[in-house]
Parts: structure tokens; sequence; C-alpha cells
């Protein structure tokens, strides 16, 4: 039977206006909460495979955001699997019926990922996603041999991100997508609503990703960023090792914060120099020798 919440199917067009970097197959990962589209990078020739990697975008984000990480991880020996979640860009949801995408909603659908890809994943959360891994691990923590929380804080953004987050909601009620799309280059790219507009991603691409992208999502998760708690002690009771990694600078959750969820989580600390909110794509080669060498030091399967 098929979950009535899962992502409806969306049209993905041929060709895709999103094509995957060299090396890796994108694909729709099928799941037993519905279809969502991802990117799949094997490990490299003549490499041994050490582990499988589930990449969560953040919030107006894509699984693009990780298209920098996907062969330096791979020349390491991990498979790296990037999705779109419900709602965000190729994957399907409703445009109007905010309830798909509660946060409990939405970390089932992080659940149904991992189990897809077969066996324990090293879960990296970027963002809005790292809150929303946070919850799927807190649901079930057995199917991840990891967790990383990726420029992703102990509970609701910065101050001054919220009142972004909401100046965009308020928008969404009375403009179109396209219409927001065009105030938004006025006043500032988009990640300064906590989305990365660097990177590979060309200028027409980001903005195919903001219409394919459904309001609702936008909206609902919007409200979790500016509303979120901070379960950190929760996470901390559970046997994963944990690994947060930032860049130097951040504005949506200041560095010294997320300093200080490193020490509560007792979690291995990577700051990236030279990156701010999205070291993926501001410093991809220093991110992926730090997300490969915590991958590293994880001996087996939590349990």
């Amino acid at each position: 039977m098929t979950d009535r919440s899962a992502p409806e199917s969306a049209a993905t067009p041929s060709p895709s206006p999103f094509p995957p970097p060299a090396g890796a197959r994108a694909h729709r990962l099928s799941t037993a909460r519905g279809e969502f589209a991802a990117v799949d990078m094997p490990v490299a020739p003549c490499v041994v495979q050490r582990g499988v990697a589930l990449l969560v975008p953040g919030y107006t984000g894509s699984k693009e955001d990780f298209a920098l990480l996907h062969a330096p991880l791979a020349e390491r020996g991990y498979r790296t699997v990037a999705v779109d979640g419900r709602g965000q860009n190729e994957s399907g949801g409703p445009a109007d019926d905010e309830s798909a995408y509660g946060q409990s909603e939405l970390a089932r659908d992080v659940l149904a990922q991992a189990a897809a890809l077969g066996e324990p994943v090293h879960l990296l959360g970027h963002s809005l996603g790292g809150q929303l891994c946070r919850a799927a691990a807190l649901l079930d923590h057995t199917p991840f041999r990891s967790f990383t929380l990726m420029s992703s804080g102990p509970a609701q953004i910065s101050v001054s991100q919220e009142q972004r987050v909401k100046l965009l909601r308020d928008a969404l009620a009375v403009m179109t997508m396209a219409e927001v799309w065009d105030v938004m280059q006025t006043v500032g790219p988009p990640e300064e609503v906590g989305g990365p507009a660097r990177g590979p991603v060309s200028p027409e691409q980001l903005r195919q990703r903001w219409l394919n992208t459904r309001p609702a999502q936008l909206l609902a998760t919007g409200r979790q960023l500016c509303a979120e708690p901070d379960r950190v002690a929760e996470l901390a009771a559970l046997p994963l090792p944990f690994h947060v990694l930032s860049g130097a600078h951040d504005d949506t959750w200041p560095v010294p914060l997320l300093d200080d969820m490193a020490v509560r989580l007792h979690a291995r600390r990577t700051v990236v120099e030279g990156a701010e909110h999205s070291p993926n794509a501001d410093q991809p080669a220093a991110t992926a020798r730090a997300l490969a060498d915590f991958w590293d030091s994880v001996p087996g399967v939590s349990g």
C-alpha cells in the first residue's frame, strides 16, 4: 500500500536541467514513502568502498548543493547519495498542504531514504537538513553509522535570519514564486534565507530550482527554523559518533553556538577556514577531507 503522505510524482524534464556531476547517476530513489530525486556517486574505480553517506540539503536547497563533494569523497571510498527532500526541486510534494511538511513527516522521509540504501549510512544534514536528520535519529538511530551536522545549530535560527525567513513567508502569502524570486534578486541572494547561491549551480538553475520548490514546503519548514527547540541533550544520549562541521563564519547560527553544541554532543568539531554557511560550496576540498577523515574514524555499525 502506498503511504498517503508520500511525495507526489513529479514530472522531470528530459534531459534534466540539473545534470549530475561526472561519474554520478541521477535517478529516483524508491522508498517506502515514495520516490525522491537523487544523485548517486559510486566509489572511484579500484577503490574499496568504505561506506555510504546520505546527504540531506537545507532550506531553499537541493541535492545540487553537494555537487562538489561527490568526487573527492568517492576517491576516499565513500558512495554518496544526495537527495531532494519532499517538495524540494525535483522531488514531488503538494504545493499548498503545509501538513505534508511537518518535521515528523520529513524525518520519516529521511529514515525511509536511509532504509532504501540497504545498509547503515553516514548521515549528513546541512542547515535545516541537520535538524530534520536530528529528528530522524531521535525517532530511530539504527539506520545510521554516524551523524554530521553541517552548519546546523542546536535550536532556532538567529534573530536576523528569523526576520529574513518571516519576510519570505510574508511574500509567499501574496506573491507567486516567480514574483518572490524577482524581489529576492533586489534584496539579496538566496543564501540570506539559508540556501547556498554559490558553487556549481548556474543562475538559471538557481531560478529553476526555486520555481520547482513547493511553496508549502518553504512555509512549513520556515516556521520550523524559527521555532525549533534545543534537543541537543536528547541527541547526545544516542550511541552515535557525532561531527559538527561549519565555516569560520555563519549568520544563521553563530560559530560559538556551534562550538558549544559540539562540546555538548562530545562531537568531533571542524571549522573550515574561508567558508561561511555552505562549506560544501565555499571550500569543498577541505570539507570533503574533513568528512572522510571523520567517517574513517568510525569503527563499525552503530547499534
